[in-house]
């Protein structure tokens, strides 16, 4: 007697075709696509298929938006960086110690309702309109969703392990390492997953705002003022891609860092 096989057909097909994430991104070119290179809609902000597709990728100013993505990508990792390692040391700190809770945490609760956009004339201000204040936004962007989560990850520490640390008496640092950062590590990659979604925002609206150097922001503000339509919704098209890809990896890096929870 023979044991049945199951039918790779199916399997085979399924892996064949897009994923469902794709459906509405394909559906909208298609529309796209009917409406206005079939001539249903004519006006200059909606521009034929063919035209983006054909569009040289370059602003009137030369610069080239491979260039400009790479340029807002090494500006995103600069600034994340720094506002990811304040934001983790602080939220630490007020989470652990009562002096930094009543003394920092009121003061940093409060700037954080601050509207995003509204740091860039104050950080222009003080740092002109170079890379200084573009990378200072972009860290402010990344330190607030990522100090709120690490702060929130120390405080929900269940109260039974902070009682079997204190019987077995650890000391500070092996307090921190055997029992704060693993009890908080969930938030904190939380944290991290927003902030540098929000840092990601923060960079393209600095180049966007300052509109100096190069970057995904500035090649959209230089192809808005010529009215170049077929290079602005490509650059909105890159910036959805980027966007996409990093919370994936972020996503993938933290479910693997969290995969000791599952054994």
């Amino acid at each position: 007697m023979t044991e049945p096989t199951s039918d790779p057909g199916p399997r085979r097909l399924q892996s064949l075709s897009p994923p469902a994430g794709a459906l509405l991104p394909l559906a909208l070119l298609l529309v796209w696509a009917l409406l206005v290179d079939g001539g249903w809609v004519q006006h200059p902000l909606f521009v034929p298929l063919h035209q983006i597709l054909a569009a040289p990728f370059v602003d009137e100013q030369g610069r080239q938006l491979w260039g400009s993505a790479a340029a807002s990508l090494l500006r995103l990792l600069l600034g994340f960086a720094l506002g990811a390692t304040l934001g983790i040391l602080t939220g630490l700190a007020v989470g652990l110690s009562r002096p930094a809770q009543r003394g920092v945490a009121p003061t940093l609760h409060a700037l954080r309702q601050v509207a995003l956009f509204a740091w860039i004339p104050l950080l222009t201000a003080w740092f002109g309109n170079g890379e200084a204040a573009k990378v200072v936004f972009i860290s402010i962007s990344a330190f607030f969703p990522i100090f709120l989560n690490t702060e929130q990850g120390v405080r929900n520490i269940p109260l039974a392990l902070r009682e079997v640390t204190a019987t077995l008496r650890l000391g500070p640092w092996m307090r921190l390492r055997r029992l704060v950062w693993p009890a908080a590590l969930p938030s904190v990659l939380i944290g991290i997953e927003v902030g540098l979604l929000t840092a990601w925002i923060g960079t393209v609206g600095s180049e966007y705002a300052i509109g100096t150097g190069r970057g995904i922001g500035a090649f959209l503000a230089a192809a808005r003022d010529v009215f170049r339509m077929d290079l602005v919704l490509i650059g909105v098209f890159v910036l959805a891609v980027v966007g996409y890809g990093i919370n994936r990896l972020v996503q993938a890096a933290s479910h693997r860092l969290l995969s000791w929870k599952t054994r």
